[in-house]
């Protein structure tokens, strides 16, 4: 089985370049995030066509997660337990708090648990979006240890936009990036933090070393200038890592008109 994570940065635009990314890559599980669409706005019709199954939330243009598969979709949970919520209408009241917006979805295809997250960005290091991304992590860490404590032979991944850059070598410039989320202490602490629970980054061994990006902002020709972030990851519990034969990150999708400004990774299960 051949799965892969992708920001695709509003599904309606990329349309066509994510079917024919799927169909060219031969990919039976897709998990995509900020589809930036209400669920009735999804094309989900489109992906039948192409012989996919999609689960999506989308409760309005901003966010949105999605899973696509065509080997099929079972025990679908929209968001995880405890999943933290942000009141956009009162930024100071985070916990608890009334919108739990679309960023997790959860479906078991082929035997696999498969979530696609979209990890709250944190904005600024004084902005109350920062708090809200460590203490969503913390909840999902929590889950994710809960998860493998009830079933340590549990095939899960954990597949999306995490907005953390783990390393130094994750990141086009750290000094640029000082004083920035996605490289603070406390976000690779929370990233790390998977890690010790038992989930392992899976394309990393078959990407090795710097310039493995897989996001470069459309501003300032980053892309172009090679100034990007390994930001999206696969975390595979220790029965998924095993299977994994090969992982990649595809750089070519981001170039040409109408890119997303992430590039897709993808996994290989034997």
């Amino acid at each position: 089985m051949r799965l892969a994570t992708w920001n695709v940065n509003s599904i309606r635009t990329r349309l066509d370049r994510v079917l024919a990314w799927l169909d060219q890559h031969d990919i039976d599980v897709l998990a995509m995030q900020e589809t930036k669409c209400r669920d009735d706005q999804f094309p989900a019709e489109q992906f039948a066509e192409a012989g996919y199954d999609v689960t999506h939330i989308g409760i309005n243009q901003w966010n949105g997660v999605a899973i696509a598969s065509r080997v099929g979709i079972e025990d679908v949970q929209v968001a995880f337990d405890g999943q933290p919520g942000f009141d956009r209408d009162a930024a100071e009241t985070l916990i608890p708090a009334p919108i739990v917006e679309s960023r997790a979805i959860a479906a078991t295809c082929a035997g696999v648990r498969i979530w696609s997250l979209y990890v709250p960005n944190g904005r600024s290091l004084s902005d109350p979006h920062y708090d809200y991304k460590l203490d969503w992590l913390r909840v999902l860490r929590k889950e994710a240890e809960q998860w493998l404590a009830a079933n340590p032979d549990a095939q899960i991944a954990l597949a999306g936009d995490w907005n953390i850059a783990p390393t130094d070598e994750d990141v086009w410039s750290p000094e640029f990036f000082a004083g920035k989320t996605h490289t603070t202490t406390a976000e690779r602490e929370a990233f790390d933090a998977f890690a010790a629970t038992g989930f392992t980054d899976v394309v990393r061994p078959f990407t090795p070393g710097p310039g493995a990006y897989t996001y470069w902002d459309y501003t300032q020709l980053r892309f172009q200038r090679r100034e990007g972030m390994r930001i999206d990851f696969v975390l595979g519990s220790p029965a998924f890592t095993a299977r994994v034969e090969a992982a990649g990150i595809d750089r070519e999708e981001r170039k040409g008109t109408g890119a997303s400004d992430h590039a897709p990774v993808w996994v290989q299960l034997g």
